[in-house]
């Protein structure tokens, strides 16, 4: 498809995105639920145009009015709670963590998808010198091994290199999110790449004895970095699975509903893509010892599965799904906007 053909076929739903954010202003409350609902799934998509369009065709004008829709889209549905410390905390007390405990099981399913094709391709080419010719002629994979690949940590000032992996890792996490609404197949599609990419590193230093080095250099931001990735992931899956399987709710109902939860993921993992980042600008690259620097990203690791594990799980228990606009209220959760009353779904199990 040429971007001629893709901005024709797709302006319909950037205009009608427009429109709804157009309307509703700087106050949610001025749309209906049902248009609420529309709001959420156009964002979602425009999201997903937003990515295919920076991957595909490269073109900045349209590059910048897609990330200039979403970007007034998102400040529509987060740009309007209370101007307070309040909201921010409820986010990451309960919201986020409730999102992401929700979605544990595909996050469980993103980390297949991501260690199977890593531990292949790893073990393949540590393994078999055949394949080791294949993968890299032998000069490159020395340089690779003895000097490129750690040299890479160090290539930039720390705040720059930090601002720049940070950067590239919440466009992984959001093409790996955004994939979900194609079924669940171009986030499968960036899991497994990946993680092939990531066993491949690991069994070229493997084949030479060298896995203690590129573990010490990985491990300090890859334990978080790499659970983002799989927490993202998991709400693409999550996403594209409501497309299969809907249960009993209208499709574009259910599909409304995961994006509200999709989105909180997705902004929640800024912040731990962030935290990742400094971690690699700062840390992995630095004269500390091996046994330091791992350290770090075991404690902040430890520290995030924690955070999550045991807010997400007394969110559930109050109720929560970490879906936008979910407030506690004696077991009930109110749309954003105060256009009805539902009953909160039930935490999967």
């Amino acid at each position: 498809m040429d971007v001629d053909r893709f901005v024709a076929e797709h302006r319909p739903a950037w205009d009608r995105l427009d429109a709804l954010v157009r309307r509703g202003g700087r106050d949610v409350g001025r749309l209906t639920a049902a248009e609420l609902d529309e709001l959420v799934a156009s964002y979602q998509q425009v999201a997903t145009h937003l990515s295919y369009a920076r991957t595909r065709f490269r073109d900045p004008a349209l590059t910048a009015t897609l990330t200039q829709l979403t970007a007034r889209a998102g400040a529509l549905v987060y740009g309007t709670r209370p101007r307070s410390w309040a909201a921010p905390l409820r986010f990451f007390a309960d919201t986020f963590p409730a999102a992401v405990w929700y979605a544990r099981t595909f996050v469980g399913v993103a980390a297949a998808l991501f260690l199977v094709p890593a531990v292949i391709v790893g073990v393949w080419l540590a393994t078999s010198p055949r394949a080791l010719d294949v993968a890299a002629p032998p000069a490159l994979r020395e340089a690779y091994v003895e000097r490129d690949f750690e040299e890479y940590y160090s290539s930039a000032p720390s705040a720059l290199f930090a601002s720049q992996v940070t950067t590239n890792n919440i466009r992984v996490g959001v093409l790996a999110f955004a994939g979900g609404i194609l079924g669940c197949v171009l986030t499968a599609v960036v899991l497994v790449t990946n993680g092939a990419a990531v066993g491949g590193a690991a069994g070229l230093f493997a084949a030479v004895g060298q896995s203690p080095k590129f573990y010490g250099l990985i491990l300090p931001h890859g334990l978080l970095e790499l659970t983002a990735v799989w927490v993202a992931g998991a709400a693409g899956l999550r996403l594209g699975w409501t497309l299969v399987d809907p249960g009993d709710r209208p499709r574009g109902e259910a599909l409304a509903e995961e994006g509200r939860r999709a989105i909180v993921i997705v902004v929640g993992l800024v912040v731990v893509f962030a935290v990742a980042g400094l971690i690699e600008g700062f840390v992995t690259g630095s004269g500390l010892s091996t046994a330091a620097r791992v350290g770090v990203g075991v404690v902040v690791e430890t520290a995030f599965l924690t955070y999550v594990v045991v807010r997400g799980r007394a969110a559930a228990a109050r109720g929560l799904t970490g879906a936008v606009g979910e407030q506690r209220d004696s077991g009930w959760a109110a749309p954003v906007g105060g256009a009805g009353i539902t009953a909160a779904p039930s935490p999967s199990r």
